[in-house]
């Protein structure tokens, strides 16, 4: 045999031994289908906490977390915080939101001596205080719902729209428990 028929039986020979080998391979197993949810994807939820927490917003928690659980992940409750008019032990879902209540203090924000009790006070009741409009006292309301209470006069200063000349204003016609 010459040199060109022993390359085409080489060649002849490989190309059958590869189609061999590519039809006893068969084709890889297929994996098992499950049904239901995967366990995986039910093993956190996000709930959101808002009011009387330290750090309000989104939460990740376990998905057999409880409220305790989103109050803790939130940083925990701030002093003030009303947690015996929630149930602590309710379960959560996901996508939950949470409102962390304030505790009640005195009724109504006006006091007999003209001036306004800063913590309690609703929108009508901001409004008498010198300078305090529609706006400022909803910025006002706005920022005792998301950081909690007025612990001293000076904590006024952090509410947009008031500055070192309207808190000299407010500082005798408020009370801040």
């Amino acid at each position: 045999m010459d040199r060109t028929t022993w390359l085409g039986v080489g060649a002849a020979f490989l190309v059958a031994a590869g189609a061999g080998l590519w039809f006893a391979g068969g084709s890889p197993e297929t994996p098992p289908v499950s049904v239901g949810r995967h366990p995986a994807a039910a093993s956190s939820i996000t709930v959101h906490v808002a009011g009387a927490v330290a750090v309000p917003g989104l939460v990740t928690v376990p998905a057999s977390a409880r409220v305790a659980d989103a109050v803790a992940a939130a940083g925990g409750a701030r002093p003030g915080a009303d947690l015996g008019a929630i149930n602590l032990a309710a379960p959560l879902s996901d996508g939950q939101h949470l409102q962390i209540p304030w505790a009640a203090q005195e009724d109504g924000g006006a006091v007999a001596d003209g001036r306004v009790r800063i913590n309690v006070a609703d929108e009508t009741e901001l409004q008498q205080l010198p300078g305090v409009g529609p706006v400022l006292a909803l910025r006002i309301i706005e920022y005792r719902d998301r950081y909690g209470p007025f612990r001293v006069v000076e904590d006024l200063l952090d509410v947009p729209g008031i500055g070192e000349g309207k808190l000299a204003a407010l500082r005798e016609a408020v009370l801040v428990p």
